[in-house]
């Protein structure tokens, strides 16, 4: 091949692009954090693409975010199977048939069978609403007023098979004011859980977040306990907040 011959191949080359990172979404309920996570990858932010929601409840309203979306919505009612463990077996059938890079739990309302979890260890992640590891399970706003504590928020962490218990990526911090109550404090953790979520998708579709049996990592760096910390400051200047309220 002659040197005028390469270069005009070269000019006629046009690499393919690298598909896109896919991601696997499970609800339960109203998909709130699921459509965070709509909104960033609609502003190019998530790393990736959300290809499928699927739903234990058929009357979700994150089903119907998804759709308006133009997202495969898939309903897979638990109540149809005789156990958990079946019902953990059709979910993983239906996960993998969409190949994902991450599966991602935004408000799935079910215990994952150890059998799942280590099918998709360390691309299963979750956001729980407190600072874990305090008030891991259910009613955390409640149990953080009744205690008293001066903090709270919320936590993105690896999903393992100890409930709420795998290692931390990511926190957000709200504080907690005088005459706070359940609502007022689960809708500032709202907010934060919706700033955080889709930035910890993203570094985890990049690679940058990364989980082993050590724990997890940024960028090859061993996290604390705690993950990465956004301070109540901090949460509040993005989210436009009154730091006199």
């Amino acid at each position: 091949m002659s040197e005028h011959d390469e270069s005009d191949t070269l000019q006629d080359f046009t690499p393919e692009a690298a598909d896109a990172r896919r991601v696997v979404v499970l609800i339960s309920g109203n998909g709130s954090n699921l459509q965070a996570l709509i909104d960033a990858q609609n502003h190019d932010a998530l790393g990736g693409e959300v290809v499928a929601v699927i739903s234990n409840e058929p009357a979700a309203f994150g089903l119907t975010r998804a759709r308006e979306a133009g997202i495969d919505a898939v309903v897979l009612p638990h109540r149809e199977y005789e156990s958990r463990d079946a019902y953990d077996g059709a979910l993983i059938k239906v996960i993998e048939r969409h190949e994902p890079d991450l599966v991602v739990l935004a408000g799935f309302m079910r215990i994952l069978t150890p059998r799942f979890v280590q099918r998709f260890l360390g691309r299963l992640i979750n956001i729980h609403p407190s600072l874990l590891p305090d008030y891991q399970g259910l009613n955390t706003h409640a149990r953080a007023l009744a205690d008293g504590v001066a903090e709270h928020g919320c936590s993105v962490h690896f999903v393992t098979e100890e409930l709420d218990g795998g290692p931390v990526l990511m926190q957000a911090v709200v504080e907690v004011a005088e005459g706070e109550t359940e609502e007022s404090l689960k809708q500032k953790v709202h907010a934060r859980e919706h700033l955080i979520y889709p930035i910890a998708v993203k570094w985890c579709l990049e690679g940058r977040l990364q989980f082993s049996g050590e724990g997890a990592s940024l960028d090859g760096t061993p996290l604390p306990p705690h993950g990465l910390r956004m301070s109540h400051a901090d949460a509040a200047e993005e989210l436009d907040e009154d730091l006199e309220g």
